[in-house]
């Protein structure tokens, strides 16, 4: 039975995948927060490479844009959401693995390992303003699993069109695509819960916060 045609109302069938694909999804789980693990320990440990992040977000005008759009919460949610729609979930994990099987997973564990070290707190206040962000890290890198459960059923129909209840690889290509289509409407709403706490936080919580405890 396919997608389109499964009894599961529509806004369940994300949790379906999930369910019956458990161990896949905890095995992506294990894999984004733990190349983010790895490189936040990387970070800390050696501060320079957090350092020349941190200089290469300010050469690239990311810290600027930031500074600019911070006092805007509505604003910036937006621009929050657009790049980790369009730079993150879909040029980094979506349309890599649309065309080489998997591929996103390999951009993904790059960007989870770089971002882990620029996040890494090295100064107290770096820790306390940490706090707030981490809830961030956890719902955007969530939505990500999504998306990289998404591409993990597509490559696997993709290679192997039985997995999808076909024996055509284009059947099983489209069926892996509705698949990835139902994940990342569940990652979307994860995406934006993620981008207004993140500015709203920014705005209203990441200066008293630093204010109170140091």
């Amino acid at each position: 039975m396919t997608d389109l045609q499964s009894p599961v109302p529509v806004w369940r069938r994300p949790f379906h995948l999930i369910r019956t694909n458990l161990r896949a999804y905890l095995l992506v789980n294990v894999f984004a927060y733990g190349l983010f693990i790895i490189g936040f320990v990387v970070g800390l440990t050696f501060p320079e490479l957090n350092a020349a992040r941190s200089v290469s977000l300010v050469d690239d005008g990311t810290a600027a844009l930031v500074q600019g759009l911070v006092m805007t919460p509505p604003l910036f949610a937006l621009v929050i959401l657009a790049v980790n729609v369009g730079k993150l979930s879909l040029a980094t994990i979506v349309l890599p693995s649309l065309i080489v099987p998997f591929a996103g997973f390999a951009f993904f564990g790059y960007w989870a390992v770089e971002t882990g070290i620029t996040l890494a707190p090295t100064t107290p206040t770096a820790w306390v303003q940490f706090i707030p962000h981490s809830f961030t890290v956890v719902i955007e890198l969530q939505a990500y699993v999504l998306l990289l459960l998404g591409a993990w059923l597509l490559g696997r129909h993709w290679l192997s069109p039985r997995t999808a209840g076909t024996t055509s690889r284009g059947r099983a290509y489209l069926r892996g695509l509705g698949r990835v289509g139902m994940l990342g409407l569940l990652a979307f709403v994860l995406l934006v819960i993620g981008a207004l706490w993140e500015a709203y936080s920014l705005r209203y919580l990441l200066h008293p916060l630093t204010e109170w405890l140091l």
